[in-house]
């Protein structure tokens, strides 16, 4: 299938690792120039260069976006690099280790921060332009936490507010082309990942886990999520304006 993106721009947040890598080297594979953002220059370094390198268009910045000002620097360095943005997949996220259902106020404000925030400040200088052009994609990864009764409170009802905000953003910008759609994945299973250690230090209670709670029995692979993520930022999204999609398995 033809996606039609060759030559496009993309920035993947939260993209040296697990998920992120995967759709950062994907994108690179459909002909994209891809720009990656996360916190350890070693592991950007690397993916870089596995994408073939800065000669084919693709960089780096190492930055850690949680502290305040950390967005707009990041947008600074994109503007004096004179770099486009076509594509923008936030893949930040995630609980922070924070399970308490009466967390205090300063733990719901950093699990806000991580998986909305961030990715809010960044749109709203990234996509205007993308307006300007006709032309945009932007990606948010949710969780399908936020349909489920039960995980980490704080986690699931922010990732739940990101859907809300991918459905009415994208309903907002429809008609400038450019198209804002979420994706909720289920759980996966990659090297380093929790579902990974879990696995092996728990092995029986992995099992019931996938019995009970997964139609599938199984935990996803990176590339059945990133494929589709890169799908959205294609062509063949035209009509995904405001979209959720889950992508679990069969999760309950």
């Amino acid at each position: 299938m033809h996606l039609g993106i060759e030559g496009k721009s993309a920035l993947v947040v939260g993209g040296s690792q697990g998920l992120g890598r995967e759709i950062a080297l994907t994108l690179a594979k459909e002909g994209v120039q891809v720009g990656v953002v996360a916190r350890t220059e070693a592991d950007i370094i690397s993916l870089v260069a596995e994408m073939g390198g800065e000669a084919k268009g693709h960089w780096g910045i190492a930055k850690d976006l949680v502290p305040d000002s950390a967005p707009t620097q990041l947008i600074e360095e994109i503007q004096s690099g004179n770099k486009q943005i076509d594509i923008i997949v936030h893949n930040l996220g995630g609980t922070l280790a924070i399970r308490d259902p009466f967390c205090t106020v300063t733990e719901w404000r950093s699990v806000w921060r991580l998986n909305f925030e961030i990715a809010a400040e960044l749109n709203r200088y990234l996509i205007p332009p993308m307006q300007q052009r006709r032309w945009g994609r932007v990606v948010h990864i949710s969780s399908i936490a936020a349909n489920l009764s039960r995980g980490a409170v704080a986690y699931c009802a922010v990732k739940a507010a990101l859907n809300a905000y991918t459905r009415n953003l994208g309903c907002t910008v429809a008609s400038d082309g450019v198209v804002i759609t979420s994706v909720m994945p289920g759980a996966i299973r990659h090297e380093g990942s929790h579902w990974d250690k879990m696995s092996q230090e728990k092995p029986e209670m992995v099992a019931t886990y996938l019995d009970r709670r997964i139609a599938i029995k199984r935990f996803a692979q990176l590339d059945e999520i990133s494929d589709w993520v890169v799908l959205l930022c294609s062509e063949k999204a035209s009509f995904c304006t405001g979209s959720v999609m889950p992508i679990d398995g069969g999760s309950w």
